[in-house]
């Protein structure tokens, strides 16, 4: 059985206007062979849900760069060790609260007088204009619960700023155009909790995942078939990871074609229980 974990903005969606229509084909036969895509992005819990509704996606999903995870009731004949059910849910929760994280950010940056712009205090017309979200979905990206996104003037240097956050126990990572703070250990831990569950109620499985930004990286590197999707990081990402693929175009085209391809090379696989 093949289960596909895929990045969301870059990747599946187009980085300008938010499309997957290029997609199409590869969504179309994942859908045929039942094989599940689980979204793991740096966006909120209610940005996927807005996604997963329009992907007509029932599966499995992580939030905020690995925060939390989130599986449908019922979704696995079991329940995730430590899981808590709400609205729907079993939710693991890895991550460190939001407010936290905010406060470490705002300390670590007087401390080290660094002109940080943080995503709690960008109003939603700066949001959108640095993420290019309709409204609907700026105020959907401001909901977050365990991940704090910032940016830093051009000339600003960031290592201060980021040993800062470190010496406070805390994670950082890059994805997009934004830092994100966390208190996490990012994607890969989700990742490993929801393939150490597929195999649990599905025996024997490979994993496909696809991501474009540094903050994929770390999961990518669990993947069976682990695909990088044309991007700015793209070739410094395939020197780390060199047994990655590489898709010629970016977004959700070079998502769709990198797809097909694995399909292709993996053969029939078995539908979803």
């Amino acid at each position: 059985m093949l289960v596909v974990f895929s990045d969301l903005d870059g990747t599946l969606l187009d980085a300008e206007g938010y499309d997957f229509g290029p997609a199409a084909p590869a969504l179309e036969a994942l859908a045929r062979r039942g094989i599940p895509i689980v979204l793991v992005s740096s966006k909120t819990r209610r940005e996927i849900e807005y996604w997963r509704r329009r992907l007509s996606n029932g599966h499995p999903f992580v939030v905020e760069n690995g925060g939390a995870i989130y599986v449908p009731e019922g979704y696995f004949p079991f329940a995730l060790e430590r899981a808590v059910r709400r609205d729907g849910y079993e939710v693991l929760e890895l991550g460190r609260p939001h407010a936290e994280l905010v406060r470490a950010l705002d300390e670590a940056a007087r401390e080290t007088r660094t002109p940080v712009l943080a995503f709690h205090r960008m109003t939603i017309g700066e949001i959108r204009r640095r993420t290019r979200l309709p409204p609907a979905l700026a105020r959907l990206a401001r909901q977050r619960e365990y991940d704090e996104p910032f940016q830093l003037p051009a000339r600003a240097p960031a290592d201060p700023l980021l040993r800062a956050l470190e010496r406070r126990g805390l994670r950082w990572t890059r994805g997009g155009g934004f830092y994100h703070v966390t208190g996490h250990g990012g994607k890969a831990p989700a990742v490993e909790i929801l393939v150490s569950a597929y195999r649990r109620a599905c025996g024997r499985i490979r994993t496909i995942g696809l991501g474009d930004a540094w903050n994929d990286l770390e999961y990518l590197r669990l993947m069976d078939i682990p695909i990088v999707v044309a991007g700015p990081a793209a070739h410094s990402m395939r020197s780390a990871l060199p047994r990655a693929r590489l898709t010629e175009p970016p977004g959700p085209a070079g998502w769709s074609r990198g797809v097909l391809e694995a399909l292709a090379s993996h053969g029939p696989s078995e539908v979803v229980p």
